[in-house]
């Protein structure tokens, strides 16, 4: 075992780290398209392939797809470089394991975490549970559901998979068509890219009359009210909106929304357009849009200010339903990185009907569930008694194990996996980030400020944490603890983090 002053260091040396991290994610903001600039220059120094630049290409020039993020080997390999033999007598796995038991099981006794509790230790490198307490029971798992969303999303789609909003013009030309593809982060600022590209593709085409738009949502199938009802917490769950449906200049959390996404988006898309020259006749009205033809060549290309890319495309015949102009949102990786760290309810439903189209089940709640739970399948994961009943973890119906969130981050940290490294990269970090930023700061649990990073899941009656922290001896675990029927966040939410915080190095 280290001596303790080892162990401090270590600690004070990830501590300084990761709040250098938090001062970058303070300015550049929660997400870093991809990955978080400290984690990032991380695996760079350990690995030596270099990293992706994420910046955008300076004003003027084409868009710029984002490099990979840097796999997982190299920090793993990092981790690894510091462990220890095992003492005389027994192996490391079965010392830690006793270790763990003793530390852990008077946590989980606390009485705040209610009658209902379960909880599972992985090491990530072996695969090996060091710890489980009803490991494989189902619980309510609140939003750290939003773990498995967004690991089947990054499995059937991959991390550079984008969002798409279109304009499609009909044959005669007198219709526009405004085709949502499921992107909750469409902006103002891309929706007016988007109308500034889709008049000039009309003007190539030769439209100078009056137009009508329609906007088209057919993409989603059934409700689209999530079945805890209208909600400050969520938006109504449709293919095309803006800004999430915020009434507000909110980014995350909850905040007031509009009932008709779809509708207000197309509206403010038809004064958009008029701004850009093209007159829109009437009012924007739901219609579906006609197919369109692939159209050779580009009139332009342009690149919308913020996290998505834009393309104009046209052709001077307008003789058969084409594509006018495209938007795309930031790729799926940043998608992930935004949905855990701020454990954004929209995005996550998004990204389980994503998972839906790209697995050929409806891109509704129920055909969602199957699809996240088919690819979870995918990759071996144990899913009895699992049930996904929505992406974001807002229904009480959800049920997922322990043991499944943890061979979910241990998937994420397999070096042979990179494509769900964002599953880790989007974990907020203790005192630090997201969700996280206002826990681990009192008694015992300010041993895991900066060191642990997890999901926070809270329902009323439900609290529920699942992350991963690196231990002294430089393993990389796994960890979820679920806790049902608690009375109170305010001592449950403490209560869970001495339970993570038991498995960080002490100071």
């Amino acid at each position: 075992m280290p001596e303790p002053r080892t162990w401090q260091l270590a600690a004070g040396s990830a501590v300084l780290g990761l709040a250098l991290a938090a001062g970058a994610a303070g300015a550049a903001g929660p997400w870093d398209s991809g990955q978080r600039k400290a984690e990032r220059a991380r695996a760079v120094l350990a690995d030596g392939r270099g990293g992706a630049h994420h910046a955008g290409p300076p004003a003027g020039t084409a868009p710029h797809r984002p490099a990979p993020a840097p796999s997982a080997p190299g920090v793993l390999r990092a981790l690894d470089a510091g462990v220890r033999p095992a003492a005389p007598g027994g192996t490391k796995e079965t010392t830690r394991t006793g270790d763990l038991a003793a530390v852990l099981v008077p946590l989980l006794a606390d009485p705040a975490l209610g009658p209902l509790r379960t909880a599972s230790v992985v090491d990530t490198t072996t695969g090996r549970q060091l710890y489980g307490e009803g490991a494989a029971t189902p619980m309510t798992p609140a939003s750290t559901v939003k773990i498995a969303t967004a690991a089947a999303a990054l499995s059937a789609l991959g991390p550079d998979h984008r969002i798409a909003t279109t304009t499609v013009a009909a044959p005669d030309g007198r219709t526009v068509t405004l085709v949502g593809g499921g992107d909750p982060t469409l902006d103002r600022t891309r929706l007016k890219a988007l109308a500034d590209a889709t008049a000039r593709a009309l003007k190539a085409r030769g439209t100078t009359t009056p137009v009508r738009l329609t906007y088209d949502t057919s993409l989603y199938k059934g409700p689209t009210y999530h079945p805890i009802g209208p909600n400050e917490n969520l938006a109504p769950v449709t293919a095309l909106m803006t800004d999430e449906g915020r009434l507000d200049d909110s980014r995350s959390g909850p905040a007031p929304r509009t009932a008709d996404p779809a509708g207000d988006t197309a509206t403010a898309f038809a004064g958009l357009l008029h701004d850009a020259g093209i007159t829109v006749q009437g009012t924007p009205a739901p219609g579906k849009a006609p197919k369109a033809a692939k159209t050779p060549g580009a009139t332009g290309t342009d690149k919308a200010t913020g996290t998505g890319t834009h393309k104009a495309t046209g052709t001077a015949a307008p003789k058969a339903a084409a594509v006018l102009a495209r938007t795309e949102s930031a790729p799926l990786a940043d998608l992930v990185e935004r949905t855990l760290t701020t454990s954004d309810n929209d995005l996550a439903e998004a990204l389980a009907r994503q998972t839906a189209l790209a697995r050929r089940q409806p891109a509704s709640f129920a055909g969602a569930g199957k699809a996240v739970h088919d690819e979870l399948a995918r990759l071996g994961l144990p899913l009895a008694g699992a049930r996904l009943a929505d992406g974001s973890g807002l229904d009480r119906n959800d049920r997922v194990s322990a043991a499944l969130l943890t061979g979910i981050l241990t998937r994420a940290a397999d070096p042979a996996r990179p494509a769900l490294r964002p599953v880790l990269t989007g974990l907020p970090v203790g005192g630090f980030s997201g969700t996280l930023a206002g826990r681990f700061d009192t008694g015992p649990a300010t041993s895991g400020a900066g060191l642990v990073r997890a999901k926070t899941g809270t329902l009323t009656g439900v609290n529920t944490l699942a992350g991963t922290v690196v231990t002294a001896d430089g393993r990389l675990l796994a960890f979820a603890f679920l806790a049902g029927r608690t009375s109170s966040p305010h001592t449950a939410q403490p209560a869970l983090d001495r339970l993570s915080a038991a498995l960080a190095p002490p100071r």
